[in-house]
C-alpha cells in the first residue's frame, strides 16, 4: 500500500533505538557520509511538492544512513524560501522517529541535507558553521552523497539539526520556550499588527503578531518572548533578564564579520532561534547560513548591495536604526558596545587574518570535487566550482569569490576606527596554593592576574559545571582583595566553592576606556579550569 503520513496523524509505534554511529563521526568534516532513500512511490517529487504546498506533511520512506537502515521514516521539503516546485534538488528534511519514537542516528532524531543553492563553492555553509561552532550554540555541518531509489541524487550538505538532541547538549534541557524567526515575507499582516516588523524583535508584541513571524515550536506561547520583546525596545538596561545578552552580542557580529544577511542583521531577520535556558533567559541560535559570504546582499535598508559595498559592511551597521533594535538598543549600552567590538575583532583576527582560511575551503572543495562531479542534478558546473573562491560566479546573483570577498573584507575591517583600539592585556594568571609540606589544605579559589593597558574594569565569570550559567565579580586592584599592593596593576578575587563543588571554569573580561578584551577569546567553549585537587598537590 503506498503511504504518506501527515505529521500530526503520525502513529506513536516503535520501541527500537538505532543510534550506531556517534555524532561526532557523522558530522566529522574529514568524511562524506552517504544517506540513501527508497520511497514506494515512483512520483515521490510530485507528492513531496504537493505536502510542502500544504503544510509540514511527511512522505514515508525507509532509509539507510552509511549502512544503517531506518523503517517508516517522514520525508519532507525544507519550509524555508529556498524551495522550487519541480526542481530536482531542494533541501531534505528526514524525520526518523517520525513513527519509531525512539528512532535515532548519532544521537539525532532528525537529518537536515542543504542543497547549498546559490553556492558554487559548497563550502559555505560548512565552512560558516564550524567558525559559528567556536563562539556560540552552532549545528556542526559536513557533507553527504545522497541517493534516492537505488540513483546517485547529488551532494549535499549534512547539518546538525536544531532539536532535543541539540538543546539538551548545549543546554541541558530540552522543554524551555523556543522560538524560531521564519517570517512570512508575502502574506498579509494581520489585522491590528504593524507592517514589515518581520524577525527584527520591534515592539508590536501581541500573539497574533509573533505568531506571523515567529513559531512557537514548544506551544509556550509567546509570553517569553513579549518580555523579551518588551524590554528590549522599552528598558534594554535590563535586558538580562530576558536575554543571553552575550551569545546575542557574538550572533550579530558573526553575522557581521561574514556578511551573513539571511539573518538578523539583513533584510527581514529570518532564521535564528530563540530558547529559553533554566535561568529564564532566551539565547540566540543561528541557523541556515547558505548565504553566508556575501552571497545575499539587503540589509534593509535600500535595495541590493554591490559586492564591492558588501566587502566594506559597516562594523556597527543598523546602530542608529531603531527597526533593528536587537542592534540598535543594546548598541546604545556603552559596556555592550565594546564586547560586541571585542567578538567582532576575535571573530576577524581568528578565523580571518590569522588563519589558513583560504587553505581551509580549498581542502574541503577537494574532499568533494569528484562527488560534486559525479553529481547529475548539480547547480553549477566545474568551471564555476573551480573559480567560485576567487571570483564572482553568476551574472544576476553575483556570488562573491569565498576567499577574494573575505579577504578584501577582513583588509577593511583591519583599518576600521571601532577596531583599532588597543585593548588591555592580562600578562599572567595565578592561584594560591597550599605551602609545601603544610596540612593547611586550599578550600577556596583565590585568583591573582597582572592587568596592562589602562584598565578600567576587571571582570572574572565562572561557574562550577558545563550544566551551569556563569556568575561575574569584579576583581580589584586596592590591596584588599588578595591583590597584593594597591595600584600595583595586580588584580584579586576570591571565589567560594558552593557544596561540594572542586573544579572551577573561568575567563576574564577586562574593560578599558575604549574597548574590551576577554581572555580566553573562545571562553564560552574553551574557558581556563582549575580544581583544588590540583592546588593542593
Amino acid at each position: 500500500m503506498k503511504k504518506i503520513i501527515l505529521s500530526l496523524s503520525a502513529l506513536l509505534l516503535g520501541i527500537i533505538s538505532l543510534n550506531a554511529q556517534s555524532d561526532n563521526d557523522f558530522y566529522d568534516l574529514d568524511k562524506v557520509q552517504q544517506v540513501k532513500i527508497d520511497f514506494e512511490q515512483d512520483n515521490w517529487r510530485y507528492l513531496l511538492d504537493s505536502l510542502r504546498y500544504n503544510g509540514d506533511g511527511k512522505l514515508i520512506a525507509n532509509v539507510e544512513i552509511n549502512g544503517q537502515s531506518y523503517s517508516d521514516v517522514g520525508i519532507r521539503y525544507w519550509l524555508g524560501t529556498s524551495f522550487q516546485p519541480g526542481a530536482l534538488r531542494n533541501d531534505l528534511h528526514i524525520d526518523l522517529d517520525m513513527v519509531r519514537m525512539t528512532q535515532k542516528h548519532a544521537g539525532r532524531s532528525a537529518i537536515e541535507l542543504s542543497s547549498a543553492v546559490r553556492d558554487p563553492s559548497m563550502v559555505r555553509e560548512v565552512l560558516a558553521y564550524n567558525m559559528a561552532g567556536a563562539y556560540m550554540p552552532a549545528s556542526r555541518a559536513n557533507f553527504a552523497q545522497l541517493y534516492i531509489n537505488d540513483e546517485y541524487w547529488g551532494l549535499y550538505v549534512n547539518i546538525e539539526p536544531i532539536d532535543e538532541g541539540f538543546l539538551q547538549d548545549h543546554f541541558g534541557s530540552s522543554s524551555g520556550a523556543f522560538y524560531y524567526s521564519k517570517p512570512k515575507q508575502n502574506k498579509n499582516t494581520p489585522q491590528g499588527c504593524k507592517e514589515k516588523i518581520w524577525g527584527t524583535l520591534q515592539d508590536d508584541s501581541s500573539s497574533d503578531c509573533l505568531a506571523a513571524n515567529f513559531e512557537d515550536i514548544h506551544n509556550t506561547g509567546y509570553r517569553e518572548l513579549t518580555d523579551l520583546i518588551n524590554l528590549l525596545n522599552q528598558n534594554p538596561e535590563q535586558i538580562e533578564r530576558s536575554l543571553d545578552v552575550d551569545r546575542a552580542l557574538w550572533m550579530l557580529a558573526f553575522n557581521n564579520v561574514l556578511a551573513n544577511l539571511d539573518s538578523y542583521t539583513g533584510q527581514f531577520s529570518p532564521n535564528y532561534y530563540l530558547y529559553q535556558k533554566a535561568d529564564g533567559q532566551l539565547v540566540p541560535i543561528i541557523w541556515d547560513l547558505n548565504l553566508a559570504f556575501g552571497s545575499l546582499k539587503n540589509t534593509g535598508e535600500g535595495s541590493d548591495l554591490s559586492v564591492k559595498a558588501m566587502e566594506k559592511l559597516d562594523p556597527l551597521l543598523h546602530v542608529n536604526n531603531r527597526k533593528k533594535p536587537l542592534i540598535s538598543q543594546l548598541l546604545k549600552i556603552d559596556m555592550y558596545k565594546k564586547m560586541y567590538l571585542s567578538h567582532v575583532r576575535t571573530i576577524l583576527y581568528e578565523q580571518f587574518v590569522n588563519s589558513d582560511f583560504e587553505k581551509k575551503a580549498q581542502e574541503l572543495q577537494a574532499k568533494i570535487k569528484q562527488a560534486f562531479l559525479d553529481d547529475p542534478n548539480k547547480y553549477y558546473d566545474l568551471e564555476d566550482f573551480d573559480k567560485s573562491l576567487s571570483s564572482v560566479v553568476g551574472k544576476t546573483s553575483k556570488i562573491p569569490g569565498l576567499v577574494s570577498f573575505m579577504t578584501d573584507r577582513a583588509e577593511y575591517l583591519k583599518k576600521e576606527p571601532n577596531l583599532l583600539f588597543l585593548p588591555s592585556q592580562l600578562d599572567n594568571i595565578d592561584f594560591k596554593r597550599r605551602e609545601r609540606f603544610s596540612n593547611d589544605f586550599v578550600k577556596n579559589f583565590q585568583i591573582q592576574a597582572k592587568v596592562t593597558n589602562y584598565p578600567k574594569m576587571v571582570y572574572i565569570f565562572y561557574r562550577f559545571s558545563d550544566t551551569e550559567s556563569y556568575k561575574r565579580m569584579r576583581a580589584f586592584d586596592d590591596g584588599q582583595h588578595n591583590d597584593e599592593k594597591a595600584g600595583d596593576g595586580i588584580y584579586g578575587v576570591t571565589i567560594q566553592p558552593v557544596s561540594d563543588s572542586s573544579t572551577l571554569q573561568y575567563y576574564f573580561m577586562v574593560e578599558n576606556a575604549k574597548t574590551i578584551n576577554f581572555d580566553p577569546p573562545r571562553y564560552m567553549y574553551e574557558p581556563h579550569k582549575m580544581t583544588l585537587s590540583e592546588l593542593n598537590r
